[in-house]
């Protein structure tokens, strides 16, 4: 049988490009070695904020319920079930599996359990079954690569192994710098865990624009989170010993030691040799690799490790096989970052409009002075604007907020239009509501 498109990998990148090829009308399979949804889904980002969102809600009740005027509960009996906590995971994380399945079965997408090998540029092996097909696209996803250091057996946990049912001990080590290290080192200091952070290199939240960086970096030191810099993220020079991970000049108490390294792409096998590059299968601004008819979509190629980039890669990929030819800019893409309070961030940081010597200004409101966040006690925050000087045109927005995740989908519709600081003073936003801050940061930076 003959395919327009096979897809390896049924994550973010892999499902919402079947569906839209499939809604197009091109002949579509999907093959999946595990559960659909990939990391993402069962493994990543649905189940770490399903657990986040648990954690607020404890802190929100036992810290502030009383305030807010909810009385007829002991604050000392308050506790966090992790077990229940996963059950409510479990649910939701099933939800979404079966609404892709159905989204699959809607638009003639053929979901083909197994194993795939690439055997040419136009086909590829499942099991026994060879596929023949116009246009292949690898959506395998990345891995977190292991800690290569002796300690006891059971004391690392990887993130995929994270979300079941298990005893939460006391003393909690995250080992990573990225933006899922930070929320799984909050998360555990929300349910009022001992928690180190171990950071292999020397910041936090790598991609974040180093104001942000230094303002959650504070806001954890703050909350209890210890957090210790340039770290071998082999954790060499250290041995586990008395209930502790201990180096020449360190002893920090460690019972459950979470593996949060950087990932490294899933590569398929495959008997053609496709173009690859630090751990990841190189491809070009249309995410074609050295093979015309071969595609990388979503962490596998690197470019990003984020879902809804990796959704729009494949849906980039679509639209150049159906002869649609235009260019994607990644910048213009949201970074959400899921701590407490959220932070999201698009376009260019400070940082890169001081490299390449910009002429730009900064325009920030704080979440302190927003009526509906004071309302709902998560007035943490702020909204900054980076605009050019000259004409206006927003550059780049960065957001600290308990909401900051929604509210960056207004900066990407003001700068996929090319709008300015102007434009965004004259949106009239609905009051009392959290989102005036983008109007009111607007309102300064058009003085």
């Amino acid at each position: 049988m003959q395919y327009d498109i096979v897809i390896i990998g049924s994550g973010p990148a892999g499902y919402v490009t079947a569906i839209r090829a499939g809604q197009l009308g091109l002949k579509t399979a999907i093959i999946e070695k595990d559960k659909i949804g990939g990391m993402c889904l069962n493994w990543g980002c649905i189940p770490s904020k399903s657990i986040l969102e648990s954690a607020k809600v404890f802190q929100k009740v036992k810290n502030d319920a009383a305030s807010f005027g909810v009385t007829g509960f002991d604050k000392k009996n308050i506790g966090f079930d992790w077990k229940q906590s996963i059950k409510r995971t479990d649910g939701i994380v099933r939800k979404l599996g079966a609404g892709i399945n159905f989204l699959f079965k809607k638009n003639g997408v053929e979901l083909i359990s197994g194993t795939a090998k690439i055997m040419s540029e136009n086909s590829v092996l499942v099991d026994n079954r060879l596929l023949e097909t116009k246009n292949i696209l690898i959506a395998t996803g990345s891995r977190q690569e292991k800690i290569n250091a002796k300690l006891p057996e059971g004391l690392v946990v990887e993130i995929a192994d994270l979300f079941r049912d298990r005893e939460i001990p006391e003393n909690i080590v995250v080992l990573g710098q990225n933006t899922v290290a930070v929320e799984l080192a909050q998360f555990f200091n929300l349910i009022e865990k001992k928690v180190t952070l171990l950071v292999p290199g020397s910041n936090i939240m790598p991609l974040a624009d180093s104001y942000v960086r230094e303002y959650m970096k504070n806001l954890l030191t703050k909350s209890g989170v210890k957090i210790i810099y340039d770290v071998d993220d082999n954790l060499s020079g250290f041995q586990y010993k008395d209930g502790a991970l201990v180096s020449k000049d360190m002893n920090i108490p460690c019972d459950f030691l979470l593996n949060s390294k950087m990932r490294k792409g899933t590569l398929p096998e495959s008997d053609i040799n496709l173009t690859i590059e630090d751990g990841f299968i190189k491809t070009d601004d249309d995410f074609t690799t050295n093979f015309p008819s071969v595609y990388a979509i979503g962490d596998v190629n690197g470019k990003s490790f984020y879902a809804h980039i990796a959704s729009a890669e494949g849906l980039h990929v679509v639209n150049h096989i159906k002869g649609i030819t235009e260019k994607i800019d990644l910048k213009k893409f949201p970074l959400n970052m899921y701590t407490v309070p959220e932070v999201a961030q698009i376009g260019e940081t400070e940082d890169e409009l001081k490299a390449s010597g910009a002429d730009y200004k900064v325009s920030e409101y704080s979440m302190f002075a927003n009526g509906k966040a004071m309302i709902e006690g998560e007035n943490t925050g702020f909204v900054r604007i980076l605009s050019d000087t000259k004409y206006g045109e927003v550059l780049g927005v960065q957001i600290v907020a308990s909401n900051a995740t929604d509210m960056i989908a207004e900066a990407g519709a003001f700068m996929q239009v090319e709008s300015t600081i102007y434009d965004i003073a004259k949106t009239v936003h609905a009051h009392p509501t959290i989102s005036e801050v983008f109007m009111e940061a607007g309102i300064e930076g058009s003085k």
